[in-house]
C-alpha cells in the first residue's frame, strides 16, 4: 500500500509539472484554541506569460480583517453589516512572522500587513520556467462571523487564509482587494495539504482526503478546509457508475438525511444529463449551504402564527438543488467570478429553471399559503394575482421589480460592482431566463447538448466567455445572436402587440419591437377551453412593425412571451383578446390592496384608506391608482375622503410621468400635477394645487448616495374669517421652490446635505441644511445637524412665512402635522425636526435671518441627550442668541422619538409648573420611509 501511494505521488508530480500548474504543498498546525495556525508551505511556480517576470504576486487575503481600512470593511459596511468595522483586536486577523525564501535565499523587506504581497526575484524567471518558493508564518485567524470564514472556538472554516500566487494576475500589475465575493484566488493547481489537528477532531475538504487529515488534488477552485470536534455526514451515491461523495460541513435534521438519500440521485442525474459532468466529491460549507439557498421558501412567521408556503421535503429538494447546481457548474470548469458570474449563475439557474419546469411545473409561487392561511374561515390571499403566479415566474418577477426602478445593471456588469439584490436578479435570474429562452427556441435537447460539449471541451480551463456566446449563436442558427450586445448594456427591449386579423382559419397579427436586435419572440394562442398553442418567429434587424401568420383563428387570447420568459421592459402590451367588447384591447379588471401587477389587464387598485388630523378627524377614503408592487412610468392617484369631523368630503389626487433611461447621467425624471383639499382649522379649508419636476441623477447601486434637483410651483387658496382678513392673513399665494438635495445613507458616517431658493411676490429666502451622524460605537450615534437661513427681501404682511424657531410655520402644508393651526394641546407639541429646530419654546419666528446647531447622541438603550444653539435676528431687532438641552428617548428610532428639555435660555424647565406641555414628540407616518429604511444595503 506504501508502494502504491508513493507511485500515485509520482504520477500526480508529474503530471503537475507537465502541464505547468503551479504546485502548494502546506504543512498546517492547528492548536486547541483554534485561532493561531503555524503553517511551513512550499509552492513551485510557473511563469505562465509571454514576459520575463521580475516579482510575483501572492495573495494575503487574511490581511484584510487587519484593521478598519480594508476593502473587505467598506463592503461590508455597504451590506449594512458594521460588526467588522467594530470587532475587538482579538476577533481580527493577520499574519505575523512571515519569512520566504526563494530558491532557499531568504527575501527581506517583506510588508505582512499588505493584500498584495510582491515578491522579488534574484534572476528574471523567462517564461516557461518555474521557480521555488518556501514560506513560513503563523495566521492568527479572525472571527467566523464576519464572513462565515476564520474560528469560532469550536470549529476552524479555511478558505482565503494561506498565501498563493494570483491565478488570474500573472504580470502583477493590478493590486487585488479581498471583499468576499467567492471570487477564485488561485483555481487549477495541484494542492497537497496535511494538517496536524488536536485530538478527537476532524477536517474535511473539497480536496480528496487521501489519508486522514491528508488531502490532494488538483482543482479549479480554491481549496476549503474544517477542522472541527463533529464528524459531519456524508452521503454516497452512484450515479451511471460514477461514485459521488457529497459531504456536508454541518450537522443535518434526521428529516434533512432522509430527504437527501432520496432526492440527492435525483438531482445529480439530472443535472448530470444536462451538462454532462459530474464531481467526485463534493463538499457543502455552512456558509455555502446559506448563499446559496433557493430563495422564497421560509415559512411566513408572524407573532405565534406560523405558515408554512412548501413542505418541508420541498425545500429540502429546492434548496440543496440550487445548492448542488452551482457547485457542479463551477467546479466544471475555471470560472474569475468577477467577470463570468454571469455565465457560471446563469447556468446554474437555468439548470434551476429546468428543474422547475420538469418536477414543479404547476405549483405557485407562494406555495400552500394561499390555502393554509385562513381569517374567520376565508382565504383572502386567494384573491390575490401573486397567488396565482407560478413559481418558474419569479425569476422574471425579480427582474421586473427591479428594473421599473430603473436599478437594475448589465448583466455584464463586474460582479463586485453590482447590488446584492442585482446579484440575484441579473447575474442569476436575468441571465438564467435568457439561456432558458434560448433553449426553449432552439429545442432544449439541443441546448443542453451544447453545453455538455462546451463544458467537456473546457473542463479544467479557464472559461472564454466570448466563445461560449460564438459557439452558442452557430448552435442556435443565430437565435441568440443578439446575446453579446445584449448583456454589455442595461436593456429596455419590448415587444408590442398591436391588432390582429382573422383572414379565413388564419391570424395575421402585428408586432412592434423597439431594438435594432435580431431577437426571436413567441407567441401563444389560447382557446376557450384553456388548449394553447406556440408559435416561434425570428426577426431582422429594424425596428418596423411586422406581421406574423399563426394558423389558428379559433383562439380567444394571444400573447408574446408569456411567463416572463423574456426580460422585456414592459409586459402590459404583450395580450390582446380576439373576441367579444374586448376583442384588440384589453379587459379593466378593479382590484383591493396592493398586489403583483397582473399584465393581462388594465389594472384600478381600489384601496381603503384611513387618515385623521385634529380639524377634520377620522377621514374614511378610497384611494384609486395604477400602480401597484410594481412602479410605473405614468402613476394617477385619486383619495376622495369623508371628513367625519366636517361631514364633508375632501381629498386630494395627482398624475406623474417618470422618464427613465437605461443610460443616462441621470436616473429618473419625474413631471406632473397634484391637488389636496382639507381643513386646516376648524370649519377652514385650503386647496393646494402644484405642478413639479424632479431630477433623479444616476447612482452607483452598491452606493447609499444619492443626488436630487427639484423644481415646483404651488398655488394655495385659504377659507379665512373675518378676524383673519382684518389681520392681513394670506388667503391665496404662490409659491415657487427650486432644491438640491445630497444624501448619503451609509453606515458609520451618515450626511444629507440640502439647498432650497424659494420665492413668491412678497419675499425671497435661501436656506440650507446639513446633517451628519457618525456611530462611535456598535448602535451609538451621535448626530449634528447645521441650519441656516436668510431673507433676500422680505415684504411679507405677517409672520407666515418666517424662519421656525421652535415650531415650524406649515404654509406649504407639506410637513406632516396632525394639528397644523394646533396652537395647544398634544398636537401643538408635535415637533418637525426643520428650520430653527430647536425643542423648548425659545422664540417664535425669524423674518430676517437664522442660523442653529442641533447636537444628538446616544447614552445608553433607548435614551438620548440633545443640545441646540443658535442665533436669530428679525427687522428693526439685535440678533438674540439661544440655546436648550434635554433627554430624547426613541420608542421607534427616527419615526417615533419624545423629548424632555432640561436646562435652556429659559432656565431649568421640569420646575415650571406648565412642565407636562413642554414636551415635544416627532411622528413620521411614512410607510414609504419605512421600506427605504428596510431596504437599505440591497439596492
Amino acid at each position: 500500500m506504501k508502494i502504491f501511494f508513493c507511485g500515485f505521488m509520482l504520477i500526480t508530480n508529474i503530471v503537475a509539472i507537465s502541464a505547468q500548474q503551479d504546485s502548494i504543498y502546506i504543512e498546517a498546525k492547528i492548536p486547541e484554541n483554534k485561532k493561531q495556525i503555524t503553517v511551513h508551505q512550499k509552492i513551485t511556480y510557473y511563469n505562465n506569460t509571454e514576459n520575463d517576470l521580475e516579482q510575483i504576486k501572492l495573495l494575503n487575503w487574511i490581511s484584510a480583517y487587519k484593521t478598519r481600512n480594508t476593502s473587505l470593511v467598506y463592503r461590508k459596511l455597504e451590506d449594512r453589516k458594521s460588526d467588522l468595522h467594530f470587532a475587538k483586536p482579538e476577533e481580527l486577523g493577520s499574519v505575523e512572522n512571515l519569512n520566504i525564501e526563494i530558491e532557499g535565499k531568504p527575501v527581506a523587506g517583506i510588508d505582512a500587513s499588505l493584500e498584495n504581497i510582491f515578491v522579488p526575484l534574484s534572476t528574471k524567471l523567462a517564461p516557461g520556467k518555474k521557480v521555488k518558493i518556501t514560506l513560513n508564518y503563523q495566521l492568527n485567524l479572525p472571527s467566523q462571523k464576519f464572513t462565515g470564514y476564520g474560528s469560532d472556538g469550536k470549529k476552524v472554516a479555511l478558505k482565503y487564509f494561506f498565501l498563493v500566487p494570483d491565478g488570474f494576475d500573472q504580470e502583477n500589475q493590478n493590486q487585488k482587494n479581498f471583499i468576499d465575493i467567492e471570487e477564485n484566488q488561485n483555481p487549477g493547481n495541484h494542492w497537497k495539504v496535511n494538517f496536524d489537528i488536536p485530538v478527537n477532531h476532524y477536517s474535511q475538504s473539497n480536496l480528496q482526503e487521501i489519508q486522514p487529515n491528508y488531502f490532494e488534488g488538483n482543482l479549479v477552485n480554491d481549496p476549503e478546509f474544517l477542522i472541527s470536534e463533529n464528524n459531519f455526514p456524508t452521503i454516497t451515491t452512484l450515479i451511471n457508475g460514477q461514485k459521488i461523495l457529497v459531504q456536508f460541513g454541518y450537522h443535518l435534521t434526521e428529516t434533512e438525511k432522509q430527504n437527501l438519500e432520496f432526492y440527492l440521485p435525483l438531482q445529480l442525474n439530472f443535472i448530470k444529463v444536462k451538462t454532462g459532468f459530474l464531481p467526485s466529491k463534493v463538499f457543502i460549507s455552512e456558509k455555502f449551504r446559506e448563499s446559496e439557498n433557493f430563495t422564497g421558501l421560509d415559512d411566513i412567521k408572524f407573532w405565534k402564527f406560523r405558515y408554512p408556503l412548501f413542505t418541508e421535503a420541498e425545500k429540502i429538494d429546492l434548496n440543496y438543488f440550487s445548492i448542488l447546481s452551482k457547485k457542479v457548474v463551477e467546479q466544471s470548469a475555471i470560472f474569475e467570478k468577477n467577470s463570468d458570474h454571469w455565465l457560471m449563475n446563469g447556468l446554474k439557474t437555468y439548470l434551476e429553471i429546468q428543474y422547475i419546469e420538469r418536477y414543479y411545473k404547476d405549483r405557485k409561487l407562494l406555495g400552500d399559503l394561499p390555502e393554509n392561511m385562513s381569517v374567520f374561515g376565508l382565504k383572502p390571499l386567494k384573491i390575490f394575482h401573486a397567488s396565482k403566479l407560478k413559481l418558474s415566474e419569479r425569476y422574471g418577477l425579480a427582474y421586473q421589480y427591479i428594473m421599473t426602478q430603473n436599478l437594475d445593471q448589465r448583466i455584464g456588469e463586474n460582479y463586485e460592482s453590482l447590488s446584492n439584490f442585482n446579484a440575484t436578479a441579473i447575474s442569476h435570474f436575468e441571465t438564467g431566463s435568457l439561456f432558458s429562452f434560448i433553449a426553449e427556441k432552439m429545442g432544449k435537447e439541443k441546448f443542453d447538448d451544447f453545453v455538455i460539449s462546451f463544458l467537456h471541451k473546457n473542463a479544467g480551463k479557464p472559461i472564454d466567455k466570448k466563445v461560449f456566446l460564438d459557439e452558442l449563436t452557430l448552435a442556435s442558427g443565430y437565435s441568440s445572436d443578439f446575446l453579446e450586445e445584449f448583456i454589455q448594456h442595461k436593456n429596455r427591449v419590448n415587444f408590442q402587440l398591436k391588432r390582429f386579423k382573422r383572414i379565413d382559419n388564419d391570424f395575421q397579427v402585428k408586432v412592434a419591437k423597439n431594438t435594432e436586435h435580431t431577437i426571436p419572440f413567441k407567441i401563444e394562442t389560447e382557446k376557450k377551453e384553456g388548449e394553447k398553442s406556440e408559435f416561434w418567429f425570428d426577426t431582422d434587424d429594424s425596428k418596423a412593425s411586422k406581421v406574423y401568420n399563426i394558423p389558428q383563428a379559433d383562439a380567444e387570447k394571444i400573447v408574446i412571451n408569456s411567463g416572463y420568459i423574456f426580460p422585456e421592459k414592459n409586459f402590459r402590451d404583450n395580450y390582446l383578446y380576439t373576441k367579444g367588447v374586448f376583442a384588440n384591447t384589453k379587459k379593466i379588471r378593479l382590484k383591493v390592496f396592493k398586489d403583483i401587477p397582473n399584465p393581462e389587464f388594465n389594472e384600478v387598485y381600489l384601496n381603503p384608506r384611513v387618515n385623521f388630523n385634529v380639524y377634520d378627524r377620522v377621514l374614511v377614503g378610497l384611494n384609486f391608482k395604477n400602480t401597484s408592487l410594481f412602479e410605473r412610468k405614468f402613476n394617477y392617484s385619486f383619495t376622495p375622503y369623508f371628513s367625519s369631523g366636517t361631514g364633508k368630503l375632501t381629498g386630494s389626487g395627482g398624475v406623474s410621468y417618470s422618464f427613465q433611461p437605461a443610460e443616462s447621467f441621470y436616473r429618473s425624471l419625474d413631471v406632473g400635477v397634484s391637488g389636496s383639499y382639507f381643513h386646516y382649522d376648524y370649519d377652514l379649508t385650503y386647496r393646494k394645487f402644484s405642478a413639479f419636476a424632479n431630477f433623479n441623477f444616476s447612482k452607483n447601486p452598491r452606493s447609499d448616495i444619492g443626488r436630487s434637483l427639484g423644481l415646483s410651483y404651488n398655488f394655495f387658496e385659504k377659507e379665512l374669517t373675518p378676524a383673519m382678513v382684518a389681520a392681513n392673513e394670506y388667503g391665496k399665494y404662490n409659491l415657487w421652490n427650486l432644491g438640491y438635495g445630497y444624501s448619503d445613507r451609509r453606515l458609520i458616517h451618515e450626511k444629507y446635505l440640502s439647498g432650497n431658493l424659494q420665492w413668491m411676490e412678497d419675499f425671497q429666502k435661501i436656506s440650507g441644511e446639513a446633517f451628519y451622524r457618525w456611530e462611535f460605537a456598535k448602535d451609538k450615534k451621535v448626530s449634528f445637524r447645521f441650519f441656516g437661513g436668510y431673507f433676500i427681501t422680505n415684504k411679507t404682511k405677517n409672520n407666515l412665512f418666517d424662519y421656525g424657531i421652535s415650531k415650524v410655520s406649515n404654509y406649504a402644508f407639506s410637513y406632516g402635522l396632525l394639528g397644523q393651526s394646533a396652537t395647544s394641546g398634544l398636537l401643538s407639541q408635535q415637533l418637525i425636526l426643520a428650520e430653527g429646530g430647536f425643542k423648548s419654546y425659545l422664540g417664535n419666528t425669524a423674518n430676517q435671518w437664522i442660523t442653529s446647531v442641533n447636537v444628538d447622541s446616544h447614552v445608553w438603550r433607548w435614551f438620548n441627550v440633545y443640545a441646540d444653539a443658535g442665533v436669530y435676528k428679525n427687522r428693526l431687532q439685535d440678533p438674540q442668541f439661544i440655546w436648550d438641552s434635554g433627554v430624547k428617548v426613541k420608542v421607534i428610532p427616527d419615526f417615533l422619538e419624545v423629548y424632555f428639555p432640561v436646562q435652556s435660555s429659559l432656565g431649568f424647565e421640569p420646575s415650571f409648573k406648565d412642565y407636562g406641555k413642554r414636551i415635544r414628540f416627532t411622528l413620521v407616518l411614512n410607510f414609504s420611509a419605512v421600506t427605504n429604511y428596510f431596504r437599505r444595503g440591497w439596492f
